[in-house]
């Protein structure tokens, strides 16, 4: 008997039986009436596999189901082109067949909506929460929410005033009111440089940061270039190097104003505040500029900056246009300034160590959206308050007068505060000069001259210069006069004549009590020291609460997307399962088909005696 190939093995290719009960007019075995019957093998085998792989799918999906950053995959599957049996030009359609079922892709299952919003309102949760750990931190330093409260160093000086009005010349009194000035500084002191340590603190949190974003960078160049590899010949899909991926996207959108972009091959470009940060097989990392003054960090563009060589090769960047952040632009959801917690962070440390001077009209804006900077100015402008004015009063009563003072030298000193020089003088110490309870550490408060005659010497008191920190009356550069601490009585509160100083002793306590100080620039309100204190402390308490509100209610939206964005990519033990037995029966049913057609080869097989 000739040899019939399995592959043409049809109906038509059947020789006729023996004794001729077939005939060749017999319409079911007409040429092109069936599909070869292996090929029908062939469907069922395309059944088989697809739905074995099927179940792989959802097996790795199972398995995955508390596997951090996983997302879920599907099974995407597509039939198999027609066949063409046979042509007529009379018929509306070709004559065809199909050749079962294909295995296309494994894909993912992610919202690229949900993933852009889930980034942005998470960077945004990122912000608020670095502002309401920094409001904390402040208040914390405050001494309100543990420890003595600066409130009672500051009642304490108050009512050390207040017993001293009552008898000026005691002892007792004048040594209180020193003992008391003393931890008022030392206080003041200790809160100062809390928050500036705070502010390293945050600044050593900045660089940490900057140096997690370049790495991220880098592995997102890694992941880009494996997801390319994979995926370049169109039959795979890299979907657990996508999962690693869009982990570090999810980390990346806490830390800063991101954008993404993925090209069609694959590779995600990333721009930070507008900027290329990774793009065309580069990441553009960024560089942080060191403060010489501060030690304070600033980031910036290397690319968008300019720079000069030092002699030792290094160099030294002008970052003017280059900075990463523009903090200069107001806070506000609406355009989108609110994002990334570094950008928290260096909003909340600011670019320097605030003083009194800060609060200035026009220099104002330069700290008023750094919570650490504006407390720093708030707080120094109160105790420079405190100190210049018990100076001035004591100045008042040793005789100090305003006016222009002609000198030796032929120059005159215009409108200056100035005595004559005199050991013996009322409010004096040994060398002529007016008592100060306050004095400078850098310099002293006052300087000698000589006037018009050649002969008289004179204390002119110095100006403050803005210019000139060692001038300034400010936390750092302040303290009781070493003189009082070691001989309180030197204060004496007693006029030449014996009788007491009544009048400058209710002068300190009329100080305290006049609503003459508002906190900045911005608010009308005048305040007594004391409730100057208290306003500052409800400040930060109030811009807490804001912050603490709006934070709570970011977490809120967060969690929303969050749980919407898990009801598509997330796995479901419960639908997996439903799955699993819906690609079971499908791999059974495939199964019983091949079983069908391997019936139906036997069957002819045996008819034909073969």
């Amino acid at each position: 008997m000739q040899a019939i190939p399995w592959g043409s093995l049809t109906m038509d290719s059947m020789p006729s039986s023996k004794t001729g009960s077939r005939g060749s007019e017999d319409p079911l075995i007409q040429r092109g009436k069936f599909m070869p019957l292996m090929g029908s093998l062939y469907i069922g085998s395309s059944g088989l596999q697809t739905s074995q792989n099927a179940l792989n799918t959802t097996a790795h999906n199972l398995s995955n189901v508390d596997t951090t950053g996983y997302t879920r995959q599907q099974v995407q599957q597509s039939n198999r082109a027609y066949v063409t049996l046979s042509t007529d030009p009379k018929s509306i359609s070709n004559k065809q067949t199909g050749l079962g079922v294909t295995y296309s892709r494994v894909k993912q299952v992610r919202d690229y909506f949900l993933d852009k919003t889930y980034r942005k309102e998470s960077g945004r949760s990122m912000f608020y929460e670095v502002s309401t750990e920094v409001m904390e931190e402040v208040e914390s330093q405050l001494g309100e929410l543990n420890g003595e409260a600066f409130q009672t160093t500051m009642t304490d000086f108050w009512t050390a005033i207040q017993e001293l009005s009552k008898d000026p010349s005691s002892s007792v009194t004048q040594g209180l009111i020193v003992q008391r000035a003393n931890e008022f500084v030392q206080r003041a002191g200790a809160v100062y440089d809390g928050l500036s340590s705070y502010q390293n603190n945050l600044n050593t949190q900045i660089k940490q940061n900057v140096d997690k974003i370049n790495k991220y960078g880098n592995q997102l160049l890694t992941l880009n270039d494996q997801i390319r590899a994979i995926e370049s010949g169109g039959i795979e899909h890299a979907n657990d190097l996508r999962d690693a991926r869009n982990q570090i996207l999810d980390e990346l959108a806490e830390l800063t104003n991101m954008t993404f972009s993925e090209d069609r091959y694959g590779s995600v470009s990333v721009q930070i505040e507008g900027v290329d940060f990774v793009k065309d097989g580069t990441c553009y990392e960024i560089a942080l500029k060191t403060d010489e003054a501060t030690g304070f960090y600033t980031p910036f563009w290397p690319q968008d900056a300019t720079y000069t060589v030092r002699a030792d090769g290094t160099r030294d960047y002008n970052i003017d246009g280059a900075e990463v952040f523009d903090l200069s632009v107001e806070i506000s959801s609406d355009l989108n300034t609110d994002v990334g917690g570094l950008k928290a962070m260096l909003l909340a440390r600011g670019d320097h160590r605030a003083n009194y001077t800060d609060l200035a009209e026009g220099k104002y804006d330069g700290v008023s959206q750094s919570v650490v900077m504006n407390i720093q100015a708030e707080f120094d402008q109160m105790i420079h308050n405190v100190v210049t004015k018990v100076n001035d009063i004591l100045a008042k009563a040793a005789g100090v007068q305003t006016g222009d003072l002609k000198l030796a030298d032929g120059t005159t000193r215009p409108n200056v505060r100035y005595c004559v020089s005199d050991p013996n003088g009322y409010m004096r110490m040994e060398d002529g000069s007016p008592i100060q309870l306050f004095t400078k550490v850098t310099t002293d408060g006052y300087e000698k001259v000589i006037g018009e005659d050649g002969v008289t010497e004179y204390w002119i008191m110095k100006d403050e210069d803005p210019d000139s920190p060692e001038s300034l009356y400010t936390i750092g550069n302040l303290q009781v006069n070493p003189a009082l601490t070691k001989e309180p009585s030197k204060l004496g509160f007693r006029l030449a004549d014996g009788s007491e100083d009544k009048e400058t002793a209710d002068a300190l306590k009329a100080a305290f009590t006049e609503e003459a100080y508002t906190l900045n620039p911005n608010v009308q309100k005048k305040t007594t020291f004391v409730d100057y204190y208290t306003d500052l402390v409800s400040q930060v308490s109030n811009s807490g609460y804001v912050f603490r509100s709006i934070y709570e209610n970011q977490v809120s939206t967060v969690e929303a997307t969050q749980s919407a964005r898990e009801q598509v990519i997330g796995v479901s033990t419960d639908e997996e399962l439903s799955n699993m037995i819906k690609f079971q029966n499908a791999y059974n049913a495939s199964s019983r088909y091949i079983n069908v057609i391997s019936e139906m080869l036997e069957h002819i097989l045996s008819t034909l005696g073969v």
